[in-house]
């Protein structure tokens, strides 16, 4: 069976693609912690979530560090204080290359296990530099060149909205996925960004939202 690794946050979209992939491939979950405020709350609701699905084809997840609140300082992601609220634009939530990190992460450590393909959760529509197809073909073509190992980097969600990925996988246990940026414990906080977005989602998917919310 062919192996894949795939870049896990614990939210919806992620977790999504795990299922999707271990139909037909062993999957190598990867979670990289960075010092942000939520991580601790992502990786339980990561693991709550593949527990449920019980897939034998999803291995137990990899958590890789690379701290970097030096680089971004004071920031939201890293204090957990002024996240961006649910009526600020999505430019609001970007994090400067964070898939650069958490691709060249997953990379090395694909390349110390056999591993060739990398997959991320990146949907359609997402405005961001580092998750443009372009950008995922080149960054492939650098990391393969600089280490000498064959390394692809896939999205196949890319052709999803996330309210597209709600109504295909209504059947997962979705309510355990995190999508929040100010989490309280395993519930979201209902009033940042990401958590409209969620709620939004479910909306135009007419699927009834089981996730708890705070606000």
């Amino acid at each position: 069976m062919e192996k894949v690794s795939v870049l896990a946050s614990g939210g919806l979209d992620s977790s999504v693609l795990i299922a999707k992939l271990a139909d037909g491939a062993e999957v190598y979950p990867i979670y990289v912690r960075c010092g942000f405020a939520w991580e601790d709350m992502e990786l339980a609701g990561l693991q709550s979530f593949l527990d449920a699905l019980h897939n034998r084809n999803v291995m137990p997840t990899t958590v890789l560090s690379a701290p970097t609140a030096v680089l971004y300082g004071d920031h939201w992601s890293v204090t957990g204080a002024r996240v961006p609220a649910a009526d600020e634009p999505d430019e609001n939530t970007y994090l400067p290359g964070r898939n650069i990190l958490l691709i060249s992460l997953a990379a090395i450590w694909c390349s110390t296990h056999g591993i060739s393909r990398i997959a991320i959760g990146s949907l359609g529509g997402n405005p961001f530099p580092d998750a443009t197809p372009e950008f995922f073909d080149t960054f492939a073509r650098v990391l393969s060149m600089g280490m000498g190992h064959k390394v692809q980097i896939e999205a196949p969600l890319r052709g999803f909205h996330k309210e597209d990925l709600i109504k295909q996988f209504k059947d997962l246990p979705l309510e355990l996925t995190l999508t929040c940026m100010a989490p309280k414990g395993s519930q979201h906080c209902g009033q940042c960004n990401k958590c409209f977005e969620r709620q939004q989602a479910f909306h135009k998917a007419g699927i009834v939202d089981r996730t708890i919310y705070l606000g």
